[in-house]
């Protein structure tokens, strides 16, 4: 897509940091990072939302993903990793172009946070089954 930075990034036509790239995929420092590594892993085919990555091009990407996680582990160290995305502007998402984000972590203060607020109470037991069903049905193969 003309008009994506992270499709013109690929192409060259920005420059980025590097760190990873085959004929499936590309790796790049984020230039607004949230802690030390923050890295970002792109499909070369623009896709918007994860929804929109065929099988294989989901296969690509996430079976680089575990190299990209190690190599920033071995690197930096940190006491732990986030991978991130974000589908949709209330999501969060900013570019529209799918990626995956590695956000390594060292601590409180490292500049990144989330806070998990439960819904226990509203959602029971007997609820979450069938909210599975609902998910399953469009799951199942149409026969």
């Amino acid at each position: 897509m003309k008009d994506c930075i992270f499709c013109k990034i690929i192409a060259g036509d920005i420059p980025s940091v590097k760190i990873y790239e085959d004929e499936h995929v590309y790796a790049f420092m984020d230039i607004m990072p949230l802690s030390k590594g923050h890295t970002l892993l792109v499909p070369k085919t623009h896709r918007e939302f994860v929804y929109d990555l065929s099988p294989a091009e989901a296969a690509n990407l996430f079976s680089a993903a575990p190299k990209i996680a190690s190599a920033i582990n071995e690197t930096f160290q940190p006491e732990g990793m986030n991978l991130l995305n974000n589908n949709g502007a209330k999501a969060g998402q900013s570019v529209f172009h799918f990626h995956l984000h590695f956000i390594p972590r060292y601590g409180e203060t490292d500049g990144f946070g989330a806070k998990w607020m439960t819904k226990e109470k509203e959602f029971t037991a007997e609820r979450i089954q069938e909210l599975a069903e609902q998910v399953k049905m469009k799951l199942t193969p149409a026969t």
